[in-house]
């Protein structure tokens, strides 16, 4: 267990309103002190998984406050009602999902806007984002980046998604199941070209963090037959997108070979 930094004495309480609250995408290092203190001095905590949220309370030494709620994408639309009432009565209302920011490709939305709606104070309590550290790590984004979420599962329209993006400048960055970036990559090959640079980045913080680069040709072949674990994160070039050339001597070492083999 770890245990919290001394508060200092001055430190005003927490103001009522609503609480977005980013946490850790795999290390749990990465938690904010803030976020910390929002954690531990919330009134009402909804979070995605009651479950996951409960380690980080036990990791830093810290009291899960008396009301915890699950808010889930089944029942967020009715629980942001409540958690917004809650707030405008004068609670300390903070929501986390299992991982990384609140609202981007996890619930959160639906809490922000019936605070709003509902004329409650809504702050945002930075932190770790799997998009942000994708993006930082495979050298591919430059200084822009466009996110679409999770893909289509539907060839049909998945090929529709980067008929209509492919052609932007920015980079292209989504979130894609291990099962599924074959598919994945076929479909932007044929779309993109084989030769459009592209990078997937997995286990983003964690142990066995990895990045395989290659152009989507390359990557479409490799992830063919491949039986890939964890969380992935797909960075595509964009159409004016070149990476940087790399001496072989500052080969990166947490590129990962495309040989599924090794």
């Amino acid at each position: 267990m770890t245990a919290l930094p001394p508060a200092p004495g001055d430190r005003p309480p927490l103001e009522p309103g609503v609480y977005l609250v980013a946490t850790p995408i795999g290390n749990m290092e990465d938690i904010t002190l803030r976020a910390l203190r929002v954690l531990a001095e919330a009134d009402v905590l909804a979070c995605e998984d009651t479950r996951v949220t409960r380690k980080l309370f036990q990791r830093y030494g810290i009291a899960p406050p008396k009301t915890l709620l699950a808010c889930n994408d089944h029942n967020e639309r009715t629980v942001a009602k409540r958690l917004a009432a809650q707030a405008a009565d004068g609670a300390v209302v903070a929501f986390a999902s299992d991982a990384g920011m609140p609202g981007i490709s996890d619930p959160g939305f639906n809490i922000l806007r019936e605070a709003r709606e509902a004329g409650v104070r809504v702050t945002v309590i930075p932190g770790p984002s799997a998009v942000t550290t994708a993006v930082a790590l495979s050298g591919l984004a430059g200084s822009a980046f466009t996110f679409l979420g999770f893909p289509p599962r539907r060839g049909g329209r998945l090929a529709t998604l980067f008929a209509t993006y492919g052609g932007l400048e920015s980079a292209l960055v989504m979130y894609e199941s291990p099962r599924r970036l074959g598919r994945l990559f076929r479909v932007a090959a044929d779309a993109l070209g084989r030769e459009r640079e592209a990078a997937v980045c997995l286990e983003l913080t964690k142990k066995f963090e990895r990045v395989i680069r290659g152009n989507l040709g390359e990557l479409a072949d490799a992830y063919e037959d491949r039986d890939e674990r964890g969380e992935a994160v797909v960075v595509i070039a964009g159409l004016a997108g070149k990476s940087s050339e790399t001496d072989e001597n500052d080969a990166d070492p947490n590129d990962a070979a495309l040989n599924p083999t090794s």
